[in-house]
């Protein structure tokens, strides 16, 4: 699911994304709020009609901005703040977070209560609940409390849903625990004893890909598998092949978009970590394409040397065209893993792409459809 954190994936039209397949985004509650505050969304018709996105939305909970202002820095998401107007955390408590708005420096506030409140006016299918992100530097002791307090306001969160929620809303709820076995454990077996539609993975996973893969394990291990299972901010490669295989069924991630905005390509190349940075001198002077094969216009009709010379420029036109290109990646990506369980050859497929093989590439399989 590409960002919409905005309610926009940076750079491009809902049209466009719609035609590279994409069936769902995710809009920002946090940011949402703050502006244009969700009863201007509301009065706008909604988040769907407000950008122009007839598929379906998911919406964050906030809960990943609470981690980001209350242990001392301000994440990716909040960087485009203005001026004095840095987030910055009052207070955390039962009952919510106060904190000061990066636009202006007012006091707001945000509970259990207002992030459904938000995401019911933005009319999203899928809405999160309420949560605290702990860190990695965390210690056990904050973490387990945070832990038990998010499950708290798991269970304010579905009361107010069942209240006041729009009809047709589908709540999603957060496992947390930090990178702590037990922890992970006891927050899964709450969230699948709790009266919702789906789980989502969220909190520190870890400084590494292997502890990444071992919290994602520890978390998977108590789900029921008739719910869906969603996995908060991960989008390399390599890591959805293997959450995929471990039984993750979505993803949300601002890699693709973030890294197009900064020059760098999503390749078939695991030597590389599937990245070409093209504002190396390397792609100077190259007429190739980003990635031969690639249906994506920025492969079709441009070489790597205009997109070098673009992304240097710092021109918006090469920040679209890489952006097209990294979400094509992604999209194809996404349907050849869909075929190949559908195939029953999910492990094939994952081991090819691990070896350099492009997702638009002929599968190895018999395939019947697209995913």
């Amino acid at each position: 699911m590409p960002l919409a954190s905005n309610a926009s994936v940076r750079g491009l039209a809902a049209a466009e994304v719609a035609s590279l397949g994409y069936e769902m985004v995710l809009g920002n509650t946090f940011h949402l709020f703050i502006s244009p505050g969700h009863d201007q969304i509301r009065e706008l018709g909604g988040l769907h009609e407000f950008m122009g996105w007839s598929r379906p939305i998911i919406t964050d909970s906030g809960g990943f901005q609470v981690f980001s202002m209350g242990h001392g820095s301000v994440a990716e998401e909040i960087k485009h703040r203005r001026g004095a107007g840095e987030s910055r955390v009052i207070s955390i408590t039962e009952d919510g977070v106060a904190f000061r708005s990066y636009l202006d420096g007012s006091e707001r506030f945000m509970g259990p209560e207002t992030s459904m409140e938000v995401q019911a006016a933005l009319g999203s299918d899928i809405a999160l609940a309420f949560d605290e992100c702990t860190p990695y530097h965390s210690d056990k002791r904050y973490t387990a409390l945070s832990m038990e307090r998010t499950h708290r306001w798991l269970d304010r969160c579905i009361g107010w849903h069942a209240e006041h929620g729009p009809e047709g809303q589908r709540v999603f709820g957060i496992v947390q625990g930090g990178v702590h076995s037990d922890l992970r454990a006891r927050s899964s077996s709450y969230i699948a004893g709790a009266d919702l539609d789906g789980v989502a993975i969220g909190g520190s996973l870890g400084q590494e890909k292997a502890q990444m893969r071992e919290v994602v394990g520890w978390a998977l291990e108590p789900l029921p598998e008739e719910r869906p299972r969603h996995l908060l901010g991960i989008g390399d490669v390599d890591d959805i092949l293997y959450a995929v295989g471990q039984g993750i069924d979505s993803f949300d991630c601002a890699t693709p978009t973030r890294l197009a905005r900064h020059g760098t390509a999503v390749i078939a190349d695991p030597g590389r970590r599937f990245r070409l940075d093209l504002t190396k001198a390397e792609c100077r002077g190259s007429r190739e394409p980003i990635a031969a094969g690639c249906p994506c216009p920025a492969c079709r009709d441009h070489t790597r040397g205009y997109l070098h010379y673009l992304a240097r420029r710092k021109e918006l036109t090469g920040a679209r065209l890489i952006t097209l290109h990294n979400l094509t990646f992604m999209a194809e990506l996404m349907r050849g893993i869909r075929a190949a369980i559908a195939a029953g050859a999910y492990p094939a497929y994952a081991e090819g792409i691990l070896a350099g093989a492009a997702p638009w590439d002929p599968p190895r399989f018999p395939v019947t459809g697209r995913g």
